[in-house]
């Protein structure tokens, strides 16, 4: 348990942070890599979008991406706005234009995950599941060093959602990102997605340890099974040159928000989703590939929330012991408050963030 004991980072996959614009005179700051990655996954998924629709051949309508980006708008800044209210505090977005427009980033992004990954006939599943990754930053959550941090992968959350309660929706077609093309742009378009998602996971998020380890676990369960139950070897990794298996190891399961940032763990993590994936395809379980990875995360969470407990428990241990020993910490505090990301006492904990950010 104590490989996945560690804190969220913050919301999203990707916490902009406050502004960071500089007072007038003073030097320029460094750009925050982490709203250089925000910013470039909603870019990223935004222009696949317009090409799948224009171009591609997707086969949801060209409303329903525009409908669920508005709805997933509103229902963010709703969310917010209330829970901000219920805790006494400032909204994510309040302040400057640019923290609004980092804030409604993640929705922007969960949105049009959930347009591009879902199959269905009409409108009504891909708002639910907008409604529901949204809503799953809010209801997931535990308390890390004082604040309130959620664990599961929205985007993930709201497309396996609405695929468990909605029978008659279903995984977006394979065909659907090579629709309207031949060779040799069938090759093309899953090298440019697999290049710009590699680029920007290496430079900005640093999720390329997990990555590998999720390839690599992939590979092994699909020969552990061709060995031990006679599968096929070819059909599971022969998925893995399709686009829609691209996108979701590059631009879904490396969240940063729900993923750890250490690299031995995100090793562990991503072995253990593909170890999840393996077992309940196994079980011949539908879509295992967005399950796996919500069981992965909760246990992740759970971990995390027995190093909170072991942890608060500790601390308040030794305030009874040394009553002269000072004030003790505030009610709810990390005991380690003020440390160094690094520090040894408190492994992982990253710079205080945002609530509101989250990628895939």
């Amino acid at each position: 348990m104590s490989v996945l004991s560690e804190p969220v980072v913050s919301s999203t996959t990707l916490d902009p942070g406050p502004s960071t614009r500089p007072q007038s005179g003073g030097p320029k700051p460094a750009a925050d890599p982490r709203r250089k990655a925000l910013l470039r996954f909603a870019i990223s998924i935004s222009v696949l979008t317009i090409v799948g629709q224009a171009l591609l051949g997707f086969e949801p309508a060209p409303m329903v991406p525009i409908v669920a980006v508005l709805l997933s708008y509103t229902v963010a800044l709703a969310l917010e706005t209330v829970d901000a209210w219920a805790h006494g505090r400032r909204p994510e977005y309040a302040g400057s234009r640019a923290d609004l427009a980092y804030f409604l980033m993640p929705p922007h992004i969960a949105a049009l995950a959930c347009s591009m990954l879902l199959y269905a006939d009409h409108t009504r599943p891909y708002l639910l599941a907008v409604v529901v990754a949204s809503a799953s930053k809010y209801v997931a959550r535990l308390r890390v060093g004082g604040r309130l941090r959620h664990f599961l992968n929205p985007s993930n959350f709201g497309i396996a959602a609405t695929l468990l309660v909605m029978p008659s929706v279903g995984f977006v077609p394979p065909y659907q990102f090579l629709n309207n093309t031949d060779q040799p742009i069938d090759v093309l378009i899953p090298l440019g997605v697999l290049m710009a998602g590699t680029m920007l996971n290496g430079k900005l998020t640093r999720r390329m340890p997990l990555i590998m380890a999720w390839v690599g676990g992939y590979v092994l369960q699909a020969l552990l099974r061709a060995w031990w139950f006679g599968d096929n070897v070819w059909a599971p990794l022969g998925t893995m040159t399709g686009v829609a298996f691209i996108l979701f190891t590059n631009y879904m399961i490396t969240d940063p928000a729900t993923t750890p940032s250490r690299w031995s763990r995100q090793v562990f993590f991503g072995l253990g989703a593909a170890a999840i994936y393996g077992v309940l395809i196994v079980a011949q379980v539908s879509y295992a590939i967005f399950f796996c990875l919500i069981l992965t995360c909760a246990l992740r969470g759970l971990g995390i929330w027995v190093s909170e407990r072991r942890r608060r428990g500790a601390t308040a241990s030794s305030a009874a012991a040394s009553p002269d020993a000072g004030a003790p910490p505030d009610a709810g505090a990390s005991p380690d408050a003020g440390a160094p990301p690094d520090a040894a006492s408190s492994p992982e904990v990253e710079p205080a963030l945002p609530e509101q950010t989250r990628v895939a």
